[in-house]
């Protein structure tokens, strides 16, 4: 961190702030609209989570850190495993589809890493859903904190914030859950700075949700070695040589929730209707409302011209993909199938056919990339122009990183996500089971019948 950036915030210590609030967070602070939308999320990554378990990684992960013994349940399978271990399954599993929320401020996928080490973590004490959700909102809020005071530098730097930043968010929970103070969380902080990793370069392949399930696993294993008095700097993130310093160019301390009236960050929690990366979402929507309204098909257009952020192209930009996996990060893969009438929502469109079906390989030649300078909270946004073979030009424009504004829509689109993820898993019945104990988090006594259910 700059020595200017020090003089200017020398009485901020994010360290220091971001454990003394997350450790004195209180129930009562919490409105009811946080807590709506923290179950929202929670609901969220369960279905995606279920899904995620008939992915290929799993028995690969299953094998190495699984088994039938454990504390803890490990989410669509038949099978067990330690606290921090369950962790790391559980979280890579629930972004194995990169079907899992967003978050404009944490620049990542903010539910996946925190809700892997809260429910793990309490389910293996044996924790309330009340005291699990508070110690989610409180992870949720602190990766998200993190994140606004380093902009979108991180991310652009080449680190997946999902992992890192998300590494501490994981801590967070799991230190409220263990009771600790806030020099203990501290502590922790300063053990998950070192622990906490994930390179873009790897987006495509499965070390990609790895980077979840590590974030989750770590945060997991930070708060519980600071617990037993395990060392660790105290200012690990502001400090020089240290997590800012080394990897975030713009980092700038800010104060922590200055505005205790201001709505949570999870409750501008942005979800998945397409089961691809997020930064295409727009560009999908944009598309599907001309083809709606025009009544037009791939065959029709001769040009498709995509304005976008320049992150688009570090992120989303495989030309030719030739996996499933990789569709989800080819904008001009996902272009052509959108014109094409394909169901980005359903998980067996992204199949290793669909990536090489000729018609859409060569609409995706037809993709022109136009790069434009947005306001960050544009940067999810495109805009689309489709020049047909008749000589019309078609315009459409989207921004998907807009919360919702009516949560009870919002739920029903959720409801109805969910049940798609899960039934094929684990059944009607126990989909419905899952659905009823979600719905009512905040009061179960015990986190092992919806465990269960998930199981």
């Amino acid at each position: 961190m700059s020595s200017a950036h020090t003089s200017a915030h020398q009485d901020l210590a994010p360290t220091r702030d971001l454990a003394r609030w997350s450790s004195a967070l209180a129930a009562s602070e919490i409105p009811d609209s946080a807590v709506l939308w923290a179950k929202h999320a929670l609901l969220d990554w369960f279905g995606v989570t279920i899904a995620g378990s008939r992915e290929d990684l799993a028995p690969l992960l299953l094998e190495e850190f699984g088994g039938k013994d454990g504390p803890v349940t490990l989410i669509g399978l038949n099978a067990r495993a330690k606290a921090h271990d369950a962790a790391l399954i559980n979280g890579t599993l629930s972004h194995a589809l990169d079907y899992d929320d967003v978050n404009r401020h944490m620049g990542g996928h903010p539910t996946a890493p925190v809700a892997a080490a809260a429910l793990s973590l309490g389910e293996a004490l044996g924790k309330s859903g009340r005291d699990t959700l508070l110690a989610f909102i409180a992870g949720y809020e602190v990766e998200c904190q993190l994140g606004a005071m380093g902009s979108h530098s991180h991310y652009e730097q080449g680190f997946h914030s999902t992992g890192t930043l998300g590494t501490f968010g994981a801590t967070a929970a799991a230190a409220r859950l263990l009771g600790l103070d806030a020099q203990q969380t501290a502590v922790a902080f300063g053990i998950a700075a070192s622990e906490a990793a994930g390179l873009k370069h790897n987006f495509g392949t499965m070390t990609k949700p790895l980077h979840v399930g590590k974030a989750a696993m770590n945060g997991v294993m930070a708060a519980r070695l600071a617990a037993r008095g395990f060392t660790a700097r105290d200012d690990a993130i502001e400090a020089p040589q240290g997590f800012a310093s080394s990897q975030i160019p713009t980092f700038t301390p800010l104060p922590v929730r200055p505005d205790a009236s201001a709505p949570f960050e999870v409750e501008a929690n942005l979800f998945k209707y397409h089961a691809a990366c997020y930064l295409t979402h727009s560009t999908i929507e944009a598309i599907r409302d001309l083809k709606r309204r025009h009544n037009i098909g791939l065959g029709d257009v001769e040009k498709i011209t995509l304005k976008i952020d320049p992150g688009h192209l570090k992120v989303c930009d495989i030309p030719e993909p030739k996996t499933g996996l990789e569709i989800k990060f080819s904008i001009r893969h996902l272009a052509a199938m959108a014109l094409g009438g394909e169901d980005t929502a359903a998980l067996g469109t992204y199949s290793d056919e669909m990536a090489n079906r000729p018609v859409y390989r060569e609409g995706s030649r037809r993709v022109t990339m136009e790069t434009r300078e947005t306001a960050p909270e544009d940067r999810h946004g495109a805009a689309v122009a489709l020049v047909l073979k008749d000589g019309r030009e078609l315009l459409a424009e989207t921004n998907v990183g807009i919360p919702a504004s009516d949560a009870a829509a919002q739920g029903e689109k959720l409801r109805a996500k969910f049940h798609s993820l899960a039934e094929p898993v684990i059944g009607r019945g126990r989909t419905g089971e899952a659905l009823r104990l979600i719905e009512r988090f905040e009061s179960l006594e015990s986190l092992k019948p919806l465990m269960t259910a998930v199981a």
